[in-house]
């Protein structure tokens, strides 16, 4: 059994002109110690997938199908109660901004000790203890400082270093990362997901970072997916994407990376940008911006084509392994 299992899942918000659908047909599994990483522009539906794990949906959003198991457990249908021992607990979430994440007004150590209280039947004494190991495990410096210290007094990269000691309390099987240096400069970047990538080997804990930079996905995860318009378009190995990207958007995504742009030269970009929930195009949702779009990518959903080792939503990869398939028996017959 896998330790996170989602079938079929869906989600859903309702808007005042009717409902819109921001997640369809995902499916995945994790497996303890697993990294896995999600790509994709902004507004591809990565956060909501996170968000949508850990059931933290806000109204209007709402699961509308599928299952997310946990251990065998559905989260999706858990209730609010049961919820609370998996949060923070079994399954932790890191956040884009630390800032949002952190209570101003209380010392890092009085957040730390609430959470493992709230988990653990555990005297404040020992919380502290948990609390201060966990800081020296994100290489804090002066921890017992920091640990009386209120968020404002810490650099960016201090605060995201405190958010990752907070969410490795409860020593998680799953940590779910949202972004997690997106407001840090590239050297903090670096550290911070050396840090990551050193603690999840370390404790055996697996990781779903959710990012839109290929480039940090290639060094930190073994398993991707690529998303589009609430859909998964592309998934495999890592090193395969990257090495071999199959989806025309995930080419695209490649060739938008810095170093892939001539010295001198304007950055390669995909043209176009996502579409809006409530405009998703009929047939295959990238067909506007496609350079490779046929008659049937207007109009038919692409079903999933293996390739290699990975799995693609896209007309024009089905028809290239058609034509491969027929060229082979040609080649078999004669």
């Amino acid at each position: 059994m896998a330790l996170l299992e989602v079938n079929n899942l869906e989600v859903r918000f309702g808007l005042r002109s009717g409902e819109v659908s921001a997640l369809r047909d995902i499916n995945f599994t994790l497996e303890r110690g697993e990294r896995l990483g999600i790509v994709g522009e902004s507004g591809a539906g990565k956060s909501v997938l996170g968000f949508s794990i850990l059931n933290l949906l806000s109204r209007p959003g709402y699961i509308a199908g599928g299952e997310i198991l946990f251990e065998g457990r559905n989260l999706a249908a858990m209730s609010a109660r049961e919820l609370r021992s998996i949060r923070g607990n079994r399954i932790s979430m890191i956040f884009q901004d630390p800032m949002m994440t952190l209570n101003p007004v209380l010392t890092i150590g009085q957040q730390m000790v609430e959470c493992l209280r709230a988990h653990r039947k555990i005297s404040q004494q020992d919380a502290k203890r948990i609390a201060l190991q966990k800081l020296k495990q994100v290489y804090i410096p002066s921890p017992e400082k920091r640990f009386d210290q209120y968020p404002h007094e810490l650099s960016g990269g201090m605060r995201q270093r405190i958010v990752i000691a907070i969410g490795l309390l409860m020593d998680p099987d799953i940590i779910i990362a949202d972004e997690p240096t997106t407001a840090l400069d590239v050297t903090i970047q670096a550290e911070i997901m050396d840090l990551m990538l050193e603690l999840c080997e370390r404790n055996n804990v697996a990781l779903i970072l959710i990012t839109h930079d290929l480039g940090v996905v290639s060094q930190v995860t073994k398993q991707a997916m690529v998303m589009y318009a609430g859909r998964i378009i592309e998934q495999g190995p890592t090193r395969e994407i990257i090495n071999d990207a199959q989806h025309p958007y995930t080419q695209g995504l490649m060739n938008a990376l810095p170093q892939m742009a001539i010295p001198g030269q304007r950055l390669n970009q995909i043209r176009g940008s996502m579409p809006p929930l409530q405009k998703i195009p009929a047939g295959c949702a990238f067909n506007p911006r496609c350079e490779y779009v046929m008659e049937v990518c207007r109009s038919q959903l692409p079903e999933f084509t293996s390739s290699g080792g990975c799995r693609v939503a896209c007309h024009l990869v089905a028809k290239m392994k058609l034509e491969e398939a027929a060229a082979q028996r040609v080649e078999e017959a004669n």
